[in-house]
């Protein structure tokens, strides 16, 4: 049953409460590896659903455009405050309504059409938004990209500041969507400076481990920082951009009146219950739980056969080639999600195969450290991947049937936030 209870929901539109109640058991009854996905706890679950949806708030604390904002005002302002004090940074805004429009916000406060962007190319890790050809910050921006090195899988400075300093970009992006390294932050800004660049550290992926302790932080490194609101941070589908002091006036009008009008304010109350659980130690230990259970999980797929792009990880992401196994990545991730595995097929570096039927898969930790597995689990769950995998190969469909009721029978003792059985 999805907790909270949704009895007038139910009422009102038992199609639509049926289907809820049908998701909720699916993401209880399922290892769900998604990297960007996570469970947020029952309270951002009850913020996330208030009255406060109702409001209309246009403009910034004191400064708005409609009357009626006594308590929404003191609900942002806590949101900002808790961010800023839990990364340490001097400004934030958290009004993007996610990570994709926040990035666009940087480029209108720091960009004019035609100008030049050093980013991430997406087949290597970076996001659509890091100027890749199909987004509008690669139609509408000058994008250079880097990537990855051939032999090791992990970015070499040497070509980003080659790069650099022959494009001279006035942004740079470090950060990405499938970047299973350490990122060195100091080292971007470094190039940064040089050239006279404005950085900005994308850590959509890895902000829960960067507030947790478990991830190096960009703050003191990055002019600008963005982020996603849930993924290892645990919050609701949001975004925040963090920056110096220096560049807060021009974020905050990049992002209203730039691009959005009024600001989710139920988002925002989820965003800053998560900001509060996140300065926890508790949320300490499950960030670097998360960290944990992925090199465990990747050194358990070693020794099974699979090939990791860079050979391991050093965060929450795992991306794996599955070309030694005989198969391509989107027919193994809809196998896996038949024996109860939940992740996405992927494309990997110098991928031969095109990006809708890529030859590998991404999966992360962050949900399965949430539910309270441990290192002591990820070795089984390697087991399913493999039977899993083996099994697609075979059209072996009985064999995911079973994997997927083992997998069910493991989570009955993993209480999921957001659900309980009747």
């Amino acid at each position: 049953m999805h907790v909270p209870p949704i009895p007038s929901l139910t009422a009102a539109d038992p199609e639509l409460a049926t289907l809820i109640e049908s998701e909720a058991t699916r993401q209880h009854d399922k290892l769900r590896m998604i990297a960007s996905e996570n469970y947020v706890s029952a309270a951002v679950l009850e913020a996330s659903g208030t009255v406060l949806t109702n409001k209309y708030s246009e403009g910034y604390p004191g400064r708005r455009y409609y009357e009626g904002q006594q308590f929404i005002d003191p609900i942002e302002t806590l949101a900002v405050t808790r961010a800023r004090e839990l990364f340490g940074v001097d400004h934030a805004n958290v009004q993007p309504y996610s990570g994709s429009p926040a990035n666009l916000a940087v480029y209108l406060a720091f960009l004019s059409p035609g100008d030049t962007v050093l980013g991430m190319a997406l087949p290597m890790g970076g996001h659509l938004t890091h100027g890749w050809s199909v987004s509008a910050t690669g139609k509408w921006f000058n994008p250079v990209r880097y990537g990855v090195s051939a032999e090791t899988g992990r970015i070499d400075l040497d070509e980003v500041r080659d790069l650099a300093r022959r494009e001279h970009p006035k942004l740079i992006f470090c950060g990405g969507t499938a970047v299973p390294r350490t990122i060195d932050f100091a080292g971007f800004a470094e190039i940064a400076r040089e050239v006279g660049a404005v950085l900005v550290a994308d850590i959509a992926h890895i902000a829960g481990l960067v507030a947790g302790g478990a991830h190096p932080s960009p703050v003191g490194h990055a002019d600008v920082i963005t982020t996603t609101t849930h993924k290892t941070l645990r919050g609701p589908r949001g975004a925040m951009i963090m920056t110096t002091a220096e560049h807060a006036s021009a974020v905050d009008k990049a992002v209203f009146p730039g691009l959005q009008g009024g600001p989710h304010n139920h988002t925002t109350a989820g965003i800053a219950v998560a900001l509060r659980e996140a300065g926890t130690e508790d949320f300490r230990r499950y960030a670097h739980q998360v960290v944990a259970n992925a090199k465990a999980l990747a050194a358990a797929l070693v020794e099974r056969g699979f090939t990791l792009s860079s050979g391991g990880t050093d965060n929450h992401l795992i991306l794996a080639d599955l070309t030694s196994k005989g198969i391509a990545g989107k027919p193994a991730a809809q196998a896996l999600d038949r024996a109860g595995i939940e992740l996405n097929y992927n494309t990997v570096p110098y991928d031969p195969r095109k990006p809708f039927d890529p030859s590998g898969i991404r999966l992360g930790t962050a949900a399965l450290a949430t539910r309270g597995l441990t290192e002591e689990q990820m070795p089984q769950v390697a087991a399913w991947m493999d039977e899993a995998v083996t099994a697609a190969v075979k059209d072996d469909e009985a064999t995911l049937d079973r994997v997927a009721g083992e997998v069910r029978d493991l989570l009955v003792c993993y209480p999921m936030p957001g659900y309980t059985a009747d």
